[in-house]
């Protein structure tokens, strides 16, 4: 069950992103349900699978917006992390980095339910 306390065992940073939802506990649920839906997740992989780090990256960049915007910080890091690397196609695991945050992007959904 999604509750700050949870939230904050996950090792998100609620007091952040509860100031930048006007400490509404409520709305800051409801964007972190949106968040943990959004499509972009599913679209990162499949660029990443594809060979697209241009479109990769565009993704990762957009999902390290909304997970920093709620300090999701289990997500945001490797997010970050990825979008950092993507940005000069830099060699790595992208595989694996994707696999990390589909993981914790998991746990969180698990939360929401």
């Amino acid at each position: 069950m999604l509750s700050i306390q949870a939230l904050n065992d996950f090792g998100v940073n609620t007091a952040e992103g509860m100031t930048r939802c006007l400490n509404n506990e409520q709305f800051y649920f409801r964007l972190i349900g949106k968040a943990v839906a959004d499509p972009g997740f599913d679209k990162l992989k499949d660029a990443i699978d594809a060979g697209d780090l241009d479109k990769a990256f565009e993704l990762a960049h957009a999902l390290k917006g909304v997970t920093g915007n709620l300090a999701l910080t289990p997500l945001f890091d490797p997010v970050s992390q990825m979008t950092e690397l993507l940005r000069t196609h830099a060699e790595a695991d992208y595989g694996a980095m994707v696999d990390t945050l589909l993981e914790r992007r998991q746990t969180l959904a698990d939360m929401c339910k």
